[in-house]
């Protein structure tokens, strides 16, 4: 199996667009506008190629503040965190008036009083939502392996040229020249895709020298009449999956390579609810265990890992108040929820590569009765390795604590697997993870 870097990343950084309530494609945008200007600034390749990778990694953090988010504006985190793109929230009073519009509640003195509650009305808040994101996305590209300049970008993205960004008000040059270019290219593209190019060149140019370093603000002006350039991103918004090679990058992802990135999304996942966290790496792991406990071949063993680590991508796309609910969700609320396994397979199913593993990870719902998610698939479409999937999602969701309930001890887990879920669970899956879990 042959994949390059930018298939695998291109597609994988659509689930972090769905996380901050982006258009899908949304970062791989960011990269096409970013990697135009850094070759106006005449960049090395090397240079190009880590702005291209920092581009598409940029909001690899966005997971970890969702729940902080929901919480301080009792509402969509999805919805908000789309909606903040458009403020400038660097400014008090304009971030002000964006939280009284944007906190769910029913009048004036109660948004002002859970805004209290929440953040003692301390303009630090946007500091501490960002310095979350930054650094956890940081950390996260680092253990992918990426450089030192590709983490430090996404770790300073949202420092602006005055000094007024986050979270630790670096001015001008101090700020990483990845960051800056990226800071500028993420909001052109936020609000070419919104209201147009003329209307996005105002707000570049309104923010020169606030937000963003006025030469790279003349660079991006320089290219505002390229027709040729904005017809290209045109048909890149219109296809969101339109995964276009931006540069030349040759070289082929190792087996460790694609294994670090796709745990470095298991984290992005995880980190979306307080309630998964690890989720994905320990469904990854059960999965990784049954199938060599029934003969797989080394590269069927890693295919399950695999599907295990990236089975609820999807879920970074579902708002953080149905994913923390302590109560049992509405009927409206579960078909959102149902949606997670669609996304899943919209997402990985860009990687030509990964055309098999999106449709056993994304049929890690599906039941042998017929009544899963999303497809509705029976028995006799249900191939062994989403059984396997199957089997240890149900395990680590019901052996887990839930924001509606406790962990439950494991012989009531394998009861309910065993009896409850019978017809629902491949139950030669279910005895073979009993038997490697030691249960009587």
């Amino acid at each position: 199996m042959v994949i390059k870097f930018p298939e695998l990343l291109g597609a994988l950084s659509q689930a972090l667009d769905i996380t901050e309530g982006q258009i899908r494609g949304h970062s791989h945008r960011t990269a096409y506008i970013a990697i135009k200007i850094g070759q106006l600034l005449n960049l090395s390749k090397n240079d190009i190629i880590e702005l291209y990778q920092a581009a598409l990694l940029k909001d690899s953090g966005c997971s970890s503040n969702a729940v902080r988010v929901f919480h301080i504006f009792n509402n969509d985190d999805l919805i908000t965190k789309r909606n903040v793109k458009f403020v400038d929230w660097s400014n008090f009073f304009e971030s002000s008036k964006f939280a009284l519009k944007f906190v769910k509640k029913s009048n004036f003195f109660y948004k002002i009083f859970h805004l209290y509650k929440e953040t003692n009305l301390s303009p630090k808040v946007m500091d501490d939502l960002t310095y979350t994101r930054c650094t956890n996305g940081s950390r996260i590209a680092s253990y992918m392996g990426f450089s030192n300049r590709v983490c430090k970008a996404i770790e300073c993205l949202d420092e602006h040229w005055d000094g007024r960004g986050s979270p630790y008000k670096l001015i001008g040059e101090s700020i990483p020249l990845f960051s800056r270019i990226l800071c500028l290219s993420q909001t052109l593209e936020v609000f070419v895709s919104a209201v147009g190019l003329d209307g996005a060149y105002e707000v570049i140019k309104n923010r020169k020298g606030k937000w963003f370093d006025p030469k790279l603000v003349d660079v991006a002006f320089s290219f505002k009449q390229d027709s040729e350039f904005w017809e290209l991103y045109k048909r890149m918004l219109e296809n969101p999956g339109f995964n276009l090679s931006l540069i030349d990058i040759v070289e082929e992802l190792n087996i460790e390579d694609i294994d670090r990135i796709c745990e470095g999304f298991a984290m992005i996942v995880d980190a979306k609810s307080s309630y998964t966290y690890q989720h994905s790496y320990r469904v990854a792991q059960y999965a990784l265990m049954i199938a060599e406990k029934i003969g797989f071949e080394p590269s069927g063993t890693k295919f399950v890992y695999r599907a295990g680590l990236l089975h609820d991508l999807g879920k970074l796309g579902i708002p953080s108040f149905i994913l923390e609910k302590p109560a049992k969700l509405t009927s409206e609320e579960f078909e959102i929820v149902k949606l997670h396994t669609k996304y899943t397979y919209d997402i990985l199913s860009c990687i030509k590569c990964f055309e098999d593993l999106a449709d056993i990870a994304s049929a890690h719902h599906e039941k042998l009765d017929g009544s899963g998610y999303h497809r509705g698939l029976k028995a006799s479409d249900l191939k062994l390795e989403s059984r396997i999937l199957a089997g240890g999602d149900v395990f680590d969701a019901l052996y887990s604590e839930r924001p509606y309930r406790s962990a439950m001890p494991i012989d009531k887990v394998f009861r309910i697997m065993e009896y409850e879920m019978k017809n629902e669970l491949d139950q030669e899956i279910v005895k073979v993870l009993k038997d490697i879990l030691n249960v009587l």
